[in-house]
């Protein structure tokens, strides 16, 4: 066996009491304990993080909620525990990839048969922790890793911990062997990694055959950015490519910056009878984890280093959560303005149509020819005009099919230009969401169409319209002796008057063969109110219909358009979550270094 590394890493002396300074020159890490400031700024960022969503399919937002749950784990499971009691025991995770023979390597360390080992794979199916029996009160209690189930027994449930203790494991040391790194079984490679960001102290046990694997490098270069300390177990190598190999792996842990862990070369052997290497191919490494269990400052420094590290790690996770809350809720409101971009078209086609005369063709402008008279009617109405009032209640006395006919053709024809813009904004909305990532996987089929029910509220609003308008002529008339004089019918015909007049109440520009008749029914109408009720209060019914009907219409689109913005406003974030996880970070950043378990300026943390 041989080890590489810094001098001071040798098994003469603790590796990493050299990787994080002396013990006469360490800061004490339990002058923490009495300040609980970084705590609770855990705490608080810990309700942040459960707070933030990334709920609309960006490609920041897978990213994203894995950095969410990694880090709330590692709150959970690690930090808010460790900085509980940072006497506990020191907590080494042995992980690696699939047969790197981490079983059978915590089996010898702790001389005992604790943990499966075979050629099945995946082998370890539930984690293992080995502790001394003086220590397995602290990992019974289930501040570390609250989220595993103790029990005694091995299994395969990967939420249960199995407990064992070792007699001649010494106090203070504890080792939890890790499912495989690269397991086939999602759920233990998930644990995996969940463990690993409970360690204190990572062991990595490699191969000759895998050590330049990519998955494990992937994991070390995270370590070394959450400035784990950690130690290499290079497994089964050949005893004439011993040096070769080592010497390779030495390069590459070097050009990771991980040059200073500590390097422990297990030759290929065989095992005893039970399971376990021989005593002399593991007595550096089981000397090694002796004298660090000895040393209550080495493993002070090895908690420091990690702690440290995992908490300057949590500044720009936690700014990248932001960021990608941040993109959410842009993303959210780019959503609303297409909805609300296409509807506001819609309402805006429905006020063109009250203006440019569209809405006084056809069957509305037949129906109201033969409800005010005959073609003479319009010739000589200008003359006849002192006279028009008792005219036109004759006309209604005696007719009120017309009346009827008419107000049903307004009605028709307001009722189809508001189901034609309902459906267009509702494409013109379902094409924006479809063409956007996020929106996208918000659709579905039925929202390229209105709602099923929109034609009996576009009727329905119409004749809340005509009721309404009717009602405006009774309060606007001003005249009651009128009102009173003519009865309902003289209201009725005059509210479809205002509705006509609505109609043309801006310069009406007819065509072809509508010169006559509808130039014509634009004058009558305007006629037919001015005579009744002046000048200036013909323009306040018609305004005041008009924009009792385009509220109406801005109603109905709003609730048409709400059936796209109830799906955004279930996925938007809310507004304050980029605030409060910057504030929050912020927060733990300066009871970090309040707390002095930060690097000092003379100090580089690895």
């Amino acid at each position: 066996m041989t080890t590489h590394g810094d001098p001071a890493t040798q098994p003469g002396a603790p590796a990493v009491a050299a990787r994080t300074g002396s013990p006469e020159d360490a800061e004490d890490p339990s002058a923490t304990t009495g300040d609980d400031s970084l705590p609770a700024a855990l705490a608080g960022l810990r309700a942040a993080i459960g707070a933030a969503r990334f709920p609309l399919a960006l490609p920041s937002a897978e990213p994203a909620e894995r950095a969410a749950a990694g880090l709330a784990a590692q709150l959970d499971d690690y930090l808010l525990p460790r900085l509980g009691r940072l006497d506990a025991p020191l907590l080494v995770v042995v992980g690696g990839s699939t047969g790197a023979g981490k079983s059978t390597l915590v089996n010898s360390l702790v001389q005992a048969r604790v943990s499966a080992a075979g050629v099945l794979r995946p082998t370890t199916r539930s984690p293992v922790l080995v502790c001394s029996p003086a220590d397995s009160s602290w990992f019974r209690q289930g501040d570390l890793l609250p989220g595993l189930t103790r029990t005694n027994e091995p299994g395969e449930d990967p939420h249960n911990l199995q407990l064992v203790t070792a007699p001649a494991l010494p106090a203070g040391l504890a080792f939890l062997d890790a499912p495989d790194i690269d397991s086939v079984v999602d759920a233990n490679r998930a644990l995996a990694g969940q463990l690993l960001a409970a360690a204190d102290l990572w062991l990595f046990v490699t191969t000759a055959a895998r050590y330049a694997d990519a998955v494990p490098w992937e994991l070390l270069r995270s370590a070394r950015a959450r400035g784990t300390v950690i130690a290499m177990v290079l497994d089964r190598v050949p005893p004439e490519a011993s040096d070769e190999i080592a010497a390779h792996l030495g390069e590459m842990l070097t050009e990771q910056g991980l040059g200073q862990a500590p390097l422990f070369v297990l030759p290929e052997t065989w095992v005893d009878g039970q399971g376990l290497l021989p005593a002399r191919v593991t007595a550096p490494l089981a000397d090694w984890f002796t004298r660090l269990a000895a040393d209550a400052d080495a493993r002070a420094a090895v908690v420091r280093q990690t702690l440290d590290g995992a908490l300057a790690a949590v500044h720009p996770t936690v700014e990248g959560l932001a960021d990608a809350t941040e993109e959410q809720l842009a993303a959210a409101d780019a959503l609303d303005e297409r909805v609300r971009a296409a509807y506001r078209s819609a309402h805006r086609t429905v006020e063109q149509g009250l203006r440019d005369g569209r809405l006084l063709r056809g069957e509305v402008l037949a129906r109201w020819q033969e409800f005010v008279g005959t073609g003479e009617f319009f010739r000589t109405l200008e003359a006849r005009i002192g006279r028009l009032r008792d005219r036109l209640v004759a006309a209604v006395t005696g007719r009120p099919a017309p009346a009827a006919e008419l107000r049903t053709a307004i009605e028709s024809q307001l009722v189809t230009l508001l189901r034609g813009v309902a459906a267009e904004a509702a494409e013109h909305a379902y094409t924006g969401w479809k063409a956007h990532p996020a929106g996208a996987a918000l659709v579905d089929a039925g929202l390229a169409h209105p709602g099923e029910d929109l034609p009996e509220r576009a009727e329905r609003l119409v004749r809340d319209w005509q009721r309404g308008v009717l009602e405006l002529v009774r309060v606007e008339g001003g005249d009651r002796r009128f009102v009173a004089r003519t009865a309902a019918y003289a209201v009725n015909a005059t509210g479809l008057a205002v509705m006509i007049a609505v109609f043309a109440s801006t310069a009406f520009v007819p065509t072809g063969l509508e010169v006559a008749t509808g130039a014509g029914t634009t004058v009558a109408a305007q006629a037919v109110l001015q005579a009744i009720f002046g000048d200036q209060a013909v323009r306040t019914l018609a305004n005041k219909a008009r924009a009792d009907l385009l509220d109406r219409v801005r109603a109905l689109l709003d609730e048409e358009a709400e059936r796209y913005l109830a799906r955004t406003g279930a996925a938007r974030p809310g507004p304050e979550t980029t605030d409060t996880l910057r504030q929050a970070a912020d927060r733990v950043e300066t009871a970090r270094h309040r707390s002095g378990l930060a690097a000092g300026p003379g100090e580089e943390r690895r």
